[in-house]
């Protein structure tokens, strides 16, 4: 018996050893990655980067080499980005409380929402720029800022809106009978217990939404148009970064090619920066939540 015991626990301690490696393997190759990726960035964008090329927008001859910037794609970037935003947390949140809030886990309207919001999030995002595109065609409008931001909107709004139905899942039912039984309403107890307890989830899938909106190209390519100048209104036709990246890196120029870098490198530094900020907010709204 005893010997049977023993050669279980060398087992169990040899499945524990093996484990183990595999999780140390696969955290070092996520690191190596991440250490390659960006410093293959850095290195090829270190000749292009610079202050007149962040301040400045694309003057004659950019693509061939001569001088400007891509400040037209860096606010093109976070006027998209930052209006998409916003607008999908418009419609995301209020669907997030009412699947949890007014609906019940095995409500068969939420099992089917959640269905329809997976498939959606599956949808490559050349189908929401196509549909962008024919929606545009059909009210005779043209490819401009607004256009931008609704077409990521869409692109964003199943994404953010499963990030926020999962995280107000786990809040604690116990916290939503509490509120009920002081006599608060249901929309009382989803804005004030709900929203305050997946506060920071809530920003989690904010910034998950956000990163995926201010980086991806196929959907604003025939919706938000590009320019060479600032956006100044929202039916003005905006650069963006993915696109900038794109153009750049088609031109036999190895100058240019280097701006493309360099381009690739502040939309890293950008999405880094928001995260960095999002986190630190998150940890102070993480004060509030009951554990």
């Amino acid at each position: 018996m005893n010997g049977i015991a023993n050669g279980r626990l060398r087992g169990r301690k040899r499945t524990d050893l093996a484990f183990r490696v595999l999780a140390t393997a696969s955290a070092a190759v996520v690191l190596l990655s991440l250490v390659l990726i960006l410093g293959t960035i850095l290195w090829k964008s270190a000749p292009a980067l610079s202050l007149s090329m962040l301040t400045r927008t694309p003057r004659g001859g950019f693509y061939l080499g001569k001088e400007g910037g891509i400040l037209n794609a860096i606010a093109g970037s976070l006027y998209l980005a930052l209006g998409a935003t916003a607008l999908a947390l418009l419609l995301s949140l209020p669907l997030a409380l009412y699947l949890n809030s007014y609906k019940g886990p095995a409500s068969k309207t939420a099992v089917w929402t959640r269905f329809f919001l997976d498939v959606l999030w599956g949808v490559p995002s050349i189908v929401y720029g196509a549909f962008g595109f024919v929606v545009m065609l059909a009210l005779g409008l043209r490819a401009s800022l607004a256009a931008g931001i609704l077409t990521v909107a869409l692109l964003e709004f199943p994404i953010m809106s499963r990030a926020l139905d999962e995280v107000m899942r786990l809040v604690p039912h116990e916290l939503m009978d509490a509120s009920a039984s002081l006599g608060a309403t249901r929309f009382e107890s989803a804005l004030k217990v709900m929203v305050r307890q997946s506060a920071p989830g809530i920003m989690t899938g904010v910034l998950l939404a956000f990163g995926r909106g201010i980086g991806d190209a196929a959907s604003v390519l025939f919706t938000a148009g590009f320019t060479d100048r600032v956006p100044t209104s929202l039916s003005s036709p905006a650069a963006t970064l993915p696109l900038a990246i794109f153009f750049q890196l088609g031109t036999p120029f190895p100058e240019v090619q280097q701006r493309a870098y360099a381009s690739a490198a502040v939309l890293t530094l950008i999405i880094l920066a928001i995260s960095l900020a999002g986190r630190a907010m998150s940890r102070k709204a993480t004060r509030h939540v009951v554990r």
